[in-house]
């Protein structure tokens, strides 16, 4: 029987939700031998409100570090999740006949962007991004994510000194990319 990591998504879910968490991605990997299911959780939006209303002085947060840039998510946080969902996912059966090591963290600063909702959430940030054609001569950019649509995402490039291929290529202060054509895109910390 193979994994089904749609049916694991929608368990983690589950499990997430009971801990006011949102499920951010999941990926299998390895060989039959070492297998690791990965789980990447964040504090859910309403979790998220609570702690940038929190007052300064209690706040975790580090100055001038927005909320929705952190997943808000802590080594408790990380604890209980894997207990409860390693316990349902061995319940299910949703991994039979394999051993594998479950881990549980944040998405981290240079989380991942797939969704056309992680774009719009993270308007404004600074992403690299690779795309599957080039665009005017390139697959590799970073800039201001400034604008997000339905099918094409724009790119501030001056908000950051281009390099290699980029430098060359860049023309125009901004640059739209199709949606379809990013083959992967990734926040940028800015401290």
């Amino acid at each position: 029987m193979a994994l089904n990591l749609d049916q694991i998504r929608t368990l983690a879910e589950r499990v997430a939700a009971s801990h006011g968490l949102d499920i951010v991605e999941v990926e299998y990997e390895g060989n039959p031998k070492q297998r690791l299911l990965r789980v990447f959780i964040e504090k859910n939006a309403e979790e998220r409100a609570r702690l940038a209303a929190a007052p300064p002085e209690d706040s975790p947060l580090p100055a001038g570090i927005s909320v929705e840039h952190l997943s808000g998510v802590t080594h408790d946080d990380c604890t209980a999740f894997s207990r409860d969902f390693g316990t349902v996912l061995d319940i299910e059966d949703l991994a039979p006949d394999s051993e594998y090591t479950l881990e549980v963290s944040s998405p981290g600063l240079e989380r991942r962007l797939t969704t056309l909702a992680d774009f719009r959430r993270f308007t404004g940030s600074l992403v690299k991004l690779q795309t599957f054609q080039a665009v005017t001569g390139n697959r590799h950019w970073r800039g201001r994510l400034t604008a997000v649509g339905d099918t094409a995402i724009t790119l501030d490039l001056s908000a950051v000194k281009q390099t290699g291929k980029a430098a060359k290529k860049a023309t125009a202060q901004t640059i739209e990319i199709q949606l379809a054509n990013i083959e992967k895109a990734n926040l940028v910390p800015e401290f």
